[in-house]
């Protein structure tokens, strides 16, 4: 008999915002795997949890994944969690979840919070249809190819990006969608949270006199026109 493997999400910027059943099998299960010790530990010492940690991150993977897949095996209980927001998305999580369906291991969705929804919400465009991208390509040349993928897409388009390219990124949409509804969504949760709304070339101003800082979510619509 396996054990179950539970992909819980917890909070993305703001400790509070954590289920009361996800605090339940992060204390329950009998290890957890995070995305960063470090950073989980902090969010456990906050609740009082003090279930053992292993790490699972983009380059330890595949090694881990049979370790975690080894423990299920044993019958043990395994809760996986990412640094911020659902394990999965935009991280290594769907490797161990594709082991765990592929060895018939059960699976349980701990659901919570979500930079993509949270971002979507707020940005007040429209949400009928939408599009999750992630981050785009590092390089200027790639990431440009990909944004003119989208240039007959009438969905929201949403994106992850780093604080170190997000003014090279917003460079890029202003040249490729002038005229589309652009929202910038840093830090949600957090203290520090910031929304920009306009045009891309709204957003890239207001980022080029202040040094971007923090998590950023950036939403696209060419539906709404600007």
């Amino acid at each position: 008999m396996s054990g179950i493997l539970y992909v819980v999400a917890t909070p993305i910027g703001n400790l509070k915002d954590i289920t009361l059943r996800a605090l339940e099998i992060l204390k329950s299960v009998d290890l957890i795997a995070a995305e960063d010790t470090r950073h989980t530990k902090k969010l456990l010492t906050h609740y009082d949890i003090h279930t053992p940690l292993t790490s699972y991150f983009e380059y330890n993977q595949v090694k881990k994944a049979g370790y975690i897949i080894e423990q299920l095996e044993n019958d043990k209980s395994v809760a996986l969690v990412s640094d911020a927001g659902t394990p999965g998305i935009s991280d290594p999580g769907f490797v161990v979840i594709r082991q765990a369906i592929k060895d018939g291991i059960k699976i349980e969705s701990i659901p919570g919070a979500s930079a993509v929804t949270t971002a979507l919400v707020l940005s007040g465009l429209p949400t009928d249809r939408f599009v999750f991208e992630g981050f785009l390509p590092a390089k200027g040349v790639a990431r440009k190819k990909r944004l003119k993928g989208f240039l007959a897409d009438e969905r929201t388009i949403i994106f992850y990006e780093s604080p170190h390219r997000v003014v090279k990124t917003l460079q890029d949409m202003a040249e490729i969608f002038p005229n589309a509804a652009l929202v910038c969504v840093r830090e949600a949760t957090k203290m520090f949270e910031e929304v920009v709304r306009g045009a891309p070339e709204v957003a890239l101003s207001h980022f080029q006199a202040k040094s971007p800082r923090g998590e950023f979510v950036l939403l696209l619509s060419q539906k709404d026109k600007k």
